[in-house]
């Protein structure tokens, strides 16, 4: 009895910190800068991302061509943005710090996509160059 508690506890630690390292790693990658091709191609105003903008950045993801087998799609981010904007939608009605909290969040989906378009842009167009090259 006492090693399935401890079992269940240790699983439960491990998930904990698993989705804690994520959302850092996703937090992380959203803090990169954002060339204005890509704002300019999803045609946000003045440079400011809202969770609203990243619908345009996934579907200019997908048809961003992928040349690099290492970089992959959105994949978890957009379960995670379609989670966030659902909480955000059932409880910001009467907690606005949840409403607040879920538009934070969308933002850094939207931002976290941004620089995904960016890094596949840039990979693609160093290939392109290292293919001219030869």
């Amino acid at each position: 009895m006492f090693a399935a508690m401890l079992f269940t506890i240790s699983i439960m630690a491990f998930t904990q910190f698993a989705l804690y390292y994520w959302r850092a790693v996703l937090a992380g990658v959203a803090a990169q800068p954002i060339s204005n091709r890509v704002l300019e191609a999803a045609s946000v105003k003045q440079g400011c991302l809202t969770g609203s903008d990243f619908g345009k950045l996934a579907g200019l993801h997908a048809l961003t061509p992928v040349l690099d087998p290492r970089h992959r799609g959105l994949g978890l981010v957009s379960s995670y943005y379609r989670i966030v904007q659902s909480v955000g939608s059932l409880a910001g009605a009467y907690l606005p710090a949840v409403a607040a909290w879920s538009e934070r969040e969308g933002a850094m989906c939207a931002r976290y996509a941004a620089v995904q378009i960016d890094i596949r842009l840039q990979s693609n167009l160093a290939l392109a160059a290292s293919l001219r090259s030869c």
